[in-house]
Formats: structure tokens, C-alpha cells, sequence
């Protein structure tokens, strides 16, 4: 299930929880991020690659490029018996930011975005049919757990737009890890 966890920046204790998508969806646009659900009941093959995905989800990839100008678009897809899978986790845990907005909408499994915005920390958790959007320059981190389970595609302005800026800042160590 999508959950919101709001916390202040300084502290654990969270000071709200959310978990009906309109409650999500309005509490993050007041810090500029996009929140909505979307249609994702196409079940994926073990086997099923980039193309796979992209074609089950033609209508919606589509229709998010038209409205927001996106040229690339691309997936990650990671399972629990992945081989980098541990490497992979720990590459996002620290905050970072991006020079463009980072869009992802989730086809299978969960993850979680973790905000940081003025004062405080917004713990998103991700699962499949959630369509996020995390605006350009937003401190943010994203943890995919211990046993990773998730397919996300992914839309980029420029091909370079992903590559993560890491602030230094070792905030993402006061907080909880995501345990699906």
C-alpha cells in the first residue's frame, strides 16, 4: 500500500501519516512534487525486458511524454536475486539531487522516496501504479530495500537528466530504512 510519512528533518518521530491517495497526492503538491496513480494492472513476465514493459504501458508511457516533454524514457528492473542488487541500494541511500525533474511511475513491486524539503523529511512509499515526480534540484534519497522487488519506468528530458548530484549531507542516516 502507497504511504506518506511526514517527519521534521531533526527527528524521527513522524508528525503525520497518510495513506488514501488524494491525502498523499495533496500534501506533496504543496512542496512541488507530483502524485498520482495510475493505471498499472499489467501483469509482468519474469522474463520481460525494457521493451516489454514499455510496450505493455505504450498508452501511459505516451501520454506522460506528451504532457510533460519528456525524449527519453527507460526502465529498471530489479529483483532479490539480483547480483548487484546490495550495490544498487546502497547507490541511492545518500541525498542527492538531479539537474531535472526525476518521473517514475512503479509496474511491479514498491520502493521509497524520501523528500527533503525545507524542514522536513517526506517518506514516499511507492507501489505499483504510483506515478511520482520529484522536481529538479529536490534533496531527496530512495531506498529499494533489503530485497529489492520493483519495476519503475523512468522519463528524462536528456539522457544525463538521472545522474545524481550527492549533497554530502548525512540525513538519510537518521531515518528509518524501508523494510517492505
Amino acid at each position: 500500500m502507497s504511504s506518506l510519512t511526514i517527519y521534521q528533518e531533526s527527528s524521527p518521530k513522524p508528525l503525520g501519516v497518510f495513506t488514501e491517495t488524494q491525502d498523499i497526492g495533496r500534501e506533496l503538491k504543496s512542496i512541488g512534487v507530483r502524485f498520482r496513480r495510475v493505471d498499472a494492472s499489467v501483469a509482468l513476465p519474469d522474463g520481460a525486458g525494457q521493451d516489454e514493459v514499455l510496450a505493455a504501458y505504450r498508452s501511459v508511457v505516451d501520454a506522460e511524454k506528451a504532457e510533460h516533454g519528456y525524449n527519453t524514457v527507460d526502465v529498471v528492473r530489479i529483483k532479490p536475486d539480483a547480483p548487484n542488487a546490495a550495490q544498487a541500494r546502497q547507490k541511492f541511500l545518500s541525498e542527492h539531487t538531479h539537474t531535472e525533474d526525476e518521473s517514475r511511475i512503479m509496474v511491479e513491486g514498491s520502493g521509497c522516496f524520501y523528500l527533503h524539503a525545507a524542514d522536513k523529511v517526506f517518506q514516499v512509499v511507492c507501489t505499483r501504479g504510483d506515478l511520482i515526480s520529484v522536481p529538479e534540484g529536490m534533496r531527496h534519497w530512495f531506498d529499494m530495500g533489503p530485497q529489492p522487488l520493483f519495476a519503475a519506468i523512468r522519463f528524462f528530458i536528456r539522457p544525463d537528466g538521472w545522474v545524481g548530484n550527492f549533497t554530502g549531507n548525512a540525513i538519510a542516516d537518521l531515518f528509518p530504512k524501508y523494510e517492505p
